[in-house]
């Protein structure tokens, strides 16, 4: 008797699948095998032999001369080229993290030993099919626009964004998915075309496959692209395949392990675009070793953050410092606390906004109770504070009157940027606040975290504080600064914005940060595309005009 042949496709279609696979590894292996026993001087045992006869097929980027490039086409890759490193995995470790979830990026995790020993199409396509599939195309925009863009920039070759810089027309090839990259190519490196691998998505979400165009081979789509015109200078590593992909070029130039290592980070101030918004609660760039760490340390950081908050709920100022001390919680207060306003008003402290928790370490570190407004604060939030919160409007008229009489009854802490912003930049202050009071306070606050950011625009915000807590040691360094005196008040006879741009410069000096004309609006409408309102642009800097 025998099986109908319907019952036999789907055993042959997974022999055939298994086959495939071992062929692969097996393939892979060998060739693995053959370049170290290669690469250990088997067939040369003369090094100096060897070494002599090695003369490498293209030169050394350094040699590229920069001047007169601006009528001339560049074409590179991003990984391994324009990106120092040489493996996309903490990429695409981001994208699952923070644009799929904690699991995602547990089984993304799990395959990289996997990894080690697949030729770079198959890895290419695990790794695309772990992240990606069932992921929503609109949280992959969210990611590259808001998350990726950080580590680029951290990571990019100084050399070879000097040379793409000089030229006049930018192209970009690159077997990664486009998605990954498009945006931060276009957005930051004024790139005119980029040319990757394509994912294949159904309605809104992607199905973790690749189009059937396939991964994007370079020397192939330099071909389609551009015919039979040759870009005038080709930049790509010292693999075979990046080879072939910039001899189609008229100038040709690799990207050595010498030039990566010489090459420094680029500074802050020369990025082409200043980076004032980003997302996403890594703080750290997520490598196969990095993201190990992490799940490794966050059973102890959840714990270390429910201590933490506990002793901060329960406990008195000194016995809560003492114990957060202990706990790796560095809190750093320079300063002292003026002496109370003789007219019998609490003092208003206006404070930089770095994480939910400013208030509550100022409070700590002052040793005394303190009461917080704020335009937008999750319930949890309001509950777990240890000090009063009020919750205002953004009626003028009504907020106001609410802190004139919060004013009344005691000291009164308040955020003027209006949201809160990672980055050495401060936010355009609200005036309202010099309204209110002649007793002003500027208190400048920063933080430092390791792991996790405790700040997110497009996640829950019920959860920052929980996620500031579960870093290994964060820092708070808070710094009261004077009584603004009271000729620079609106006592003396300055305007509410004169007062709140002075007094934002000080701040700002203080930190050595820049003072910027963005607002909380610009903030939510980059990162995630409303304006920030919670219900129970252009991102470039603009100098604030009147400081």
């Amino acid at each position: 008797m025998t099986l109908p042949v319907k019952n036999m496709v789907f055993p042959m279609v997974l022999l055939r699948l298994a086959e495939w696979l071992v062929y692969k590894l097996l393939a892979n292996s060998c060739y693995r095998a053959a370049m170290k026993v290669k690469n250990s001087g088997f067939f040369f045992r003369n090094s100096s032999f060897r070494s002599s006869h090695q003369i490498p097929l293209y030169p050394s980027l350094n040699k590229c001369n920069l001047h007169g490039r601006k009528s001339e086409t560049v074409a590179c890759d991003i990984q391994g080229t324009l990106l120092r490193s040489e493996s996309f995995f903490p990429y695409f470790m981001l994208v699952a993290f923070e644009g799929g979830s904690i699991f995602r990026a547990f089984f993304l995790l799990l395959s990289s030993p996997l990894l080690l020993v697949l030729d770079y199409e198959l890895k290419l396509r695990v790794m695309i099919f772990i992240t990606f599939c069932g992921l929503r195309l609109k949280d992959m925009d969210s990611v590259g626009r808001a998350v990726l863009p950080k580590f680029y920039l951290e990571n990019l070759n100084v050399h070879v964004y000097e040379v793409l810089k000089s030229a006049g027309c930018r192209v970009v090839f690159t077997s990664v998915p486009r998605l990954m990259v498009e945006g931060f190519l276009k957005e930051y490196l004024s790139v005119d075309s980029v040319k990757g691998t394509e994912l294949h998505a159904v309605g809104s979400y992607f199905t973790g496959l690749v189009s059937s165009s396939g991964i994007l081979v370079k020397h192939k789509a330099i071909k389609e692209f551009l015919g039979e015109k040759k870009p005038d200078i080709g930049i790509g590593n010292s693999s075979l395949l990046d080879h072939l992909f910039i001899s189609l070029c008229k100038e040709a130039y690799v990207v050595n392990k010498e030039d990566e290592k010489s090459s420094s980070i680029l500074a802050r101030e020369k990025y082409p675009k200043p980076l004032v918004f980003h997302d996403g609660r890594l703080a750290f760039l997520p490598t196969p070793l990095a993201t190990l760490a992490m799940f490794i340390w966050l059973p102890i950081g959840i714990l270390l953050a429910i201590f933490r908050l506990f002793i901060g709920i329960c406990l008195p100022y000194k016995i809560a410092i003492f114990l957060g001390t202990l706990s790796g919680v560095k809190l750093r207060l320079k300063g002292t606390d003026p002496p109370r306003s003789e007219n019998g008003k609490g003092v208003l402290y206006v404070c930089t906004h770095r994480t939910l928790l400013d208030p509550v370490f100022l409070s700590t570190s002052l040793g005394k109770p303190l009461t917080a407004v704020t335009y937008s604060l999750s319930k949890m939030s309001e509950i777990l504070a240890p000090i009063k919160t009020v919750r205002l409007t953004r009626s003028r008229t009504k907020d106001a009157e609410a802190m004139q009489r919060l004013l009344s009854e005691g000291d009164l802490v308040v955020c003027p940027e209006g949201t809160t912003c990672r980055e050495p930049y401060l936010l355009r202050f609200s005036s309202l606040f010099a309204e209110l009071a002649d007793e002003i306070v500027p208190v400048a606050m920063n933080t430092n975290v390791s792991m996790f950011y405790g700040t997110t625009a497009s996640g829950l915000k019920c959860l920052d504080p929980i996620f500031f807590l579960m870093n290994p040691r964060p820092s708070y360094t808070i710094e009261i600064l004077g009584k603004v005196p009271k000729e620079l008040t609106c006592a003396g006879g300055k305007s509410s914005y004169e007062v709140a741009n002075y007094i934002q410069r000080q701040l700002a000096t203080a930190l050595g940060f820049e003072c910027t004309n963005l607002t909380r609006k610009d903030k939510y409408l980059m990162l995630a595309g409303n304006e920030g309102v919670v219900d129970n642009q252009d991102s470039r800097i603009v100098v604030n005009p009147s400081n």
